[in-house]
């Protein structure tokens, strides 16, 4: 761990935490469906990226309750972004899956936010670039820690 006494560290830190959160408030506000909450956006990358999943499952990568999420897959089921299958090995459980329509809803989210970002990132200057995809790496380490 980062020695947090050192001032360069702890001022490293704190930089990083208010640039990310602000950013990503920013993204935020570039959505495709208005009608989505963060929350739902949230489960529909996390299907998108680590594929079907129980609503259990889903929670734990969420860091909801179970009741929360369950509520959560259902509003997406209405909204015909997520369909629920019976589990192959536990007649119990249902596995969540996205949806067509997710995936495409998805895929416009990305191509908006990244070109809301790349017309950002059009005011860096060729070292702000190099760092920038020197950190990418690093913060896509950070976020999935």
């Amino acid at each position: 761990m980062p020695d947090l006494s050192h001032d360069g560290n702890a001022a490293a830190v704190n930089s990083l935490r208010s640039a990310v959160m602000r950013l990503g408030r920013r993204l935020k506000h570039q959505r495709v469906d208005e009608s989505l909450s963060p929350t739902e956006m949230s489960v529909l990358g996390t299907l998108a990226r680590c594929g079907s999943a129980t609503p259990g499952e889903l929670a734990r990568k969420e860091h909801v309750q179970p009741p929360s999420m369950t509520r959560i897959v259902a509003l997406l089921e209405a909204k015909g972004l997520v369909r629920l299958e019976p589990h192959p090995d536990d007649r119990r459980q249902k596995v969540v899956s996205q949806t067509e329509t997710a995936e495409a809803m998805l895929e416009e989210s990305r191509r908006k936010r990244n070109a809301w970002l790349a017309g950002l990132a059009e005011g860096l200057d060729e070292d702000e670039w190099a760092k920038l995809r020197a950190a990418a790496p690093v913060l896509e380490k950070l976020a999935h820690l």
